[in-house]
């Protein structure tokens, strides 16, 4: 095969990756049932004036399935990592026991279970975009190239083994988005 035509392949298949990539991120965001130290990835505490991630100033374990547990390293910064986690709105609420925080995971409804797993489908949907997005773009090149004098069957081959990447990617999202379904689903 063409080396341009393998360098398109190969682009192709890394923005896939990328977009499953940004998926599973987005996945473990959603709380599954069970405390996870995932969930509090993103929080974003007031640390004297600057904006700190949650994760470059405490241990924050999973103790249980229904606890969370977040030890500063510096404990002038209890209440402030308090407020940040009530201000994320995630559904529990942090105590403090003078040395560290725990967050007591309130077991979840049904009904806030059905949003989550549509919260995850819409996920998936975006990993899906952007891996339509990535084999647009792909088929595109080969077009280019067909036009710059690449004969018409390798071009065919070429979109032949992009759909290929793509079928094989979109049934990634798939099996991601049926194990987050029954995570979520399983009381």
């Amino acid at each position: 095969m063409n080396e341009n035509l393998q360098l398109i392949l190969d682009t192709t298949q890394e923005a896939m990756e990328a977009a499953v990539g940004h998926l599973e991120t987005e996945l473990a965001k959603i709380r599954g049932g069970r405390a996870s130290s995932s969930m509090l990835d993103g929080i974003m505490v007031d640390y004297y004036g600057v904006n700190t991630p949650l994760n470059q100033m405490a241990n924050v374990n999973t103790p249980d399935a229904r606890t969370i547990s977040v030890q500063p390293w510096d404990k002038s910064v209890l209440d402030p990592i308090m407020r940040a986690i009530q201000a994320a709105n995630l559904g529990f609420n942090p105590t403090n026991n003078g040395s560290l925080i725990i967050c007591a995971i309130p077991p979840m409804t049904e009904e806030r279970r059905k949003i989550l797993v549509k919260k995850a489908n819409e996920e998936g949907e975006h990993a899906k975009v952007g891996i339509r997005n990535a084999r647009r773009d792909g088929n595109e090149e080969v077009k280019k190239m067909v036009k710059g004098g690449l004969p018409e069957d390798e071009g065919k081959e070429a979109e032949a083994k992009v759909q290929q990447l793509t079928d094989t990617y979109s049934g990634k999202v798939d099996k991601h988005l049926e194990i987050k379904e029954k995570e979520i689903m399983t009381v």
